[in-house]
């Protein structure tokens, strides 16, 4: 899955404040159902003893069956609570069937559905709530029954039960979500400041991570503060931990710089102690070949090989001494260098050495001149065109081209060889770094010729990158451009 389809994923920041939020959520919308619940048993309690009370009042006040009993309504009795709904059903089936009007103190009869309903409850004193139709909605009715055998039904509404609760239930809704949004505010700003002793942790690690640890000597002097480095809590631990890691990693650096200089200073003096002997062998086997005295053929034979491998022994050890000096940090020559003559010198004799590749120059009408060491960056230009030689094979074009890009100037060295396989092209400028067998070493290649020429491009405060594909490989080198005075 690529970076742009996976999910954005929360800082620990954000989580924290979302659990935070979403746990008091879920606290309040608990604590809200259970008072809900609560207030409404409270509620339904309470208009049960009023039932019940009207019930009881009702059977007490009801005189014994008269002819015309049935016309007397509650109002005839007061005490009972505006909207209380009276039912009372004789032995010989007359019902009558009133409710007492909210706010005028006036009663009205039930219709004949609403009596139906209400009379089919149980007359077993226990308040039942039953829905008397749209108009009435639930009530809470309960039915005795009186020593004469009449039974009586009341019954009073639950709507104010049910408004009460649901008021209630907004209530703590709205006083829920002010107190989410603050508890948020407040939880966001607690944990910010909770967690800067991480964010100064990171911080440090982040620095170190910048540090450029593969390059000589690297001064490791980050630690975290010893105020976020406290063993009694959890982000002391871990910033006590990132201090010994990296007070490991500075010993392994100390290590390995102490080590690679004691093997650059081998490598120089070995180098140079190598030059006095390499020199008197050349002398000695080119003065055999020139003596006039007769040495016969195989004598001959042998001495030419002691001094071409004495030649090639000179060169390695040149190499190796020109890079221990970089290694050293010794300064180069800074003096202006016509890099168009340079480059035309050294694309000449590479013309020579190499007769059989077609040698290709692009520079522009006016002469470019860079600072440094002129010896030096002919040096990088003769071995770039001699590994563009020596790993390609005959009848490959390479071309040298010189332009001003950007404010710098490019050097680059083109062949439309086979090109360097992608598993080599991160190596190309490591020491004794050789190609594969498609680029050939027929030439005796010691592997020190690319990563001279970075080392020395570096030292010039340039840089040097390679491109590469089947029939095309281009070494670019950038330096900084001096124009001439």
């Amino acid at each position: 899955m690529s970076s742009s389809l996976r999910p954005r994923r929360w800082s620990l920041r954000t989580r924290l404040v979302a659990e935070q939020v979403a746990l008091l959520a879920v606290v309040c919308a608990i604590i809200g159902v259970a008072t809900g619940f609560a207030l409404r048993e409270f509620l339904v309690g309470q208009l049960d003893d009023q039932v019940v009370e009207s019930a009881v009042k009702a059977s007490r006040e009801l005189p014994p069956p008269m002819p015309d009993d049935l016309h007397r309504g509650p109002l005839d009795r007061p005490g009972f609570r505006p909207g209380t709904l009276v039912l009372i059903k004789r032995l010989d089936g007359a019902t009558n069937a009133e409710r007492l009007t909210p706010g005028r103190g006036e009663s009205e009869a039930l219709s004949i559905d609403v009596s139906a309903l209400a009379a089919a409850v149980p007359a077993d004193g226990r308040p039942r709530t039953v829905w008397l139709g749209e108009e009435l909605g639930d009530h809470r009715l309960v039915a005795v029954t009186t020593p004469f055998g009449t039974r009586v039904i009341t019954g009073l509404p639950m709507s104010d039960v049910d408004g009460t609760v649901w008021r209630m239930g907004w209530v703590l809704g709205g006083v829920a979500l002010a107190g989410l949004i603050a508890a948020s505010l407040a939880g966001a700003l607690i944990v910010r400041r909770t967690l800067r002793p991480l964010e100064r942790v990171a911080a440090t690690a982040g620095r170190v991570a910048e540090l450029p640890l593969h390059e000589g000597e690297v001064a490791l002097a980050e630690r975290v503060s010893e105020r976020d480095a406290d063993p009694d809590t959890e982000v002391g631990q871990v910033g006590l931990a990132l201090n010994r890691m990296l007070g490991h990693v500075g010993s392994a650096l100390q290590a390995r710089h102490a080590s690679e200089t004691r093997v650059r200073q081998f490598v120089a003096d070995a180098s140079h102690e190598l030059r006095t002997p390499l020199a008197a062998i050349r002398g000695y086997a080119e003065l055999t070949r020139r003596t006039s005295d007769d040495v016969p053929p195989r004598i001959a034979h042998a001495m030419r090989r002691v001094e071409s491998e004495a030649v090639r022994m000179t060169s390695l050890v040149e190499d190796l001494l020109l890079l221990a000096r970089l290694d050293a940090g010794r300064p180069l020559g800074r003096e202006p260098v016509d890099l168009s003559r340079l480059v035309v010198d050294t694309v000449s004799d590479a013309r020579i050495a190499g007769p059989d590749h077609e040698w290709r120059l692009a520079l522009p009408p006016q002469a470019v001149q860079v600072t440094g060491d002129q010896h030096k960056l002919h040096q990088v230009l003769a071995n770039l065109l001699s590994n563009a030689r020596t790993h390609t094979p005959p009848g490959t074009t390479v071309t040298t081209s010189l332009s001003i890009v950007d404010g710098a100037v490019e050097v680059a060295v083109t062949d439309d060889g086979p090109g360097i396989p992608p598993d080599r092209q991160g190596e190309v400028f490591e020491r004794f770094s050789r190609g594969d067998t498609s680029r050939s070493r027929a030439a005796g290649s010691t592997g020190l010729g690319l990563s001279i020429v970075s080392a020395v491009v570096t030292a010039h405060n340039g840089t040097v990158r390679l491109n590469s594909r089947p029939g095309h490989t281009t070494f670019t080198v950038r330096l900084p451009h001096h124009p001439p005075t």
